[in-house]
């Protein structure tokens, strides 16, 4: 069955070995950030660092696997309809409103909405990462090393399906940041099965 976050929204829940994790976007250009921890313990977090050491790239799509910090793996992409998808990134918050958009009165961000969602497993702040950012195009000039963040890629209706490979708690975003979502706000489609 497809849930569905609500713009600039956050959920967690479980995902068992072997279930898969499906992320939509159903009306295009609109990013999801998706963390996850080891069910049982919460110590093992997913690694933007360990993963794209291993894959020797920034871009993963179908077949890469997602590590951990303690180098295993949490997820794999079995299907990936876009293709572009960034794992440089931390979770949008009140802090970069604040400081990259002169936000006075910021909006919580993907960091507190994941914050208030995983709390009920005992994730504090500090133990939030890099998060892999669904559908979110981060392109790095080959000579100054230079990042920008453009319009998503993703089109209505295309998606993302991970299969869990750990018992695992996931975070899962409909992202608040309008430049990351090509200037505004739209929800976030996902569903879990067998």
């Amino acid at each position: 069955m497809i849930q569905e976050l609500k713009p600039r929204t956050g959920t967690a829940f479980e995902l068992k070995t072997g279930q898969t994790l499906t992320v939509i976007d159903p009306m295009g250009e609109q990013v999801a950030d998706l963390l996850a921890y080891n069910l049982h313990d919460i110590g093992e977090v997913i690694s933007s660092g360990r993963t794209l050491d291993y894959a020797s790239r920034i871009y993963l799509t179908t077949g890469d696997p997602l590590y951990s910090n303690r180098s295993n793996v949490m997820l794999q992409i079995e299907q990936d309809d876009v293709g572009r998808h960034d794992f440089l990134l931390t979770p949008c918050s009140k802090d970069t409103f604040r400081i990259i958009y002169g936000d006075k009165d910021p909006h919580r961000g993907c960091f507190g909405n994941l914050a208030s969602a995983l709390a009920p497993w005992g994730v504090s702040e500090d133990q939030i990462p890099t998060a892999f950012n669904c559908f979110m195009n981060v392109p790095v000039n080959a000579v100054t090393g230079e990042i920008t963040v453009e319009s998503p890629m993703s089109k209505a209706g295309e998606c993302i399906r991970f299969r869990a490979q750990m018992d695992l708690i996931i975070g899962l975003t409909a992202c608040s940041a309008l430049q990351s979502n090509n200037g505004s706000f739209k929800p976030i489609h996902y569903a879990t099965g067998d």
